[in-house]
């Protein structure tokens, strides 16, 4: 077992940052689920956390959304498989790939004005629109 949880190439997460534990699965699975804690729920102190930048966990915290409670710790939940080995490792996949998107510095969104094309294109759609609804008004009969 790796001491490690790999996320880039660069960077890389202590196992005892982590804290892993075993809960009763819900679901169907008949008397394995009410006998066996084999869902894991995986918790991650992030503002605690020596491994990560400051903007990552920033990052980090905005992308996790309802997964991250007021302190900062992230709470993962893995039960969808019957066996504690694999939902400790989907767990922990599922992290990782939550903070390789937070690794990601965003681009910053530069505004652009549309073309003088493009509004003149806008505007002759419109008056062709306005001349087919035109020609479908009641005209008054002159008798």
């Amino acid at each position: 077992m790796p001491e490690q949880l790999e996320i880039t190439s660069t960077l890389s997460i202590p196992l005892s940052e982590l804290e892993l534990s075993f809960v009763r699965s819900s679901g169907p699975g008949g008397q394995n689920v009410n006998k066996v804690a084999t869902a894991v729920q995986l918790r991650f102190d992030v503002p605690a956390s020596q491994s990560l930048s400051e903007p990552v966990k920033t990052r980090l915290l905005a992308k996790a959304g309802a997964r991250a409670t007021r302190d900062g710790v992230i709470i993962i939940t893995a039960d969808r498989h019957r066996t504690q080995p694999l939902n400790r490792a989907d767990a922990l996949t599922r992290l990782a790939e939550l903070i390789r998107s937070a690794t990601i510095i965003p681009r910053k969104r530069r505004p652009t004005r549309p073309t003088l094309a493009s509004k003149q294109r806008r505007m002759d759609t419109k008056t062709r629109r306005g001349a087919v609804k035109a020609l479908r008004q009641r005209k008054p009969s002159v008798d």
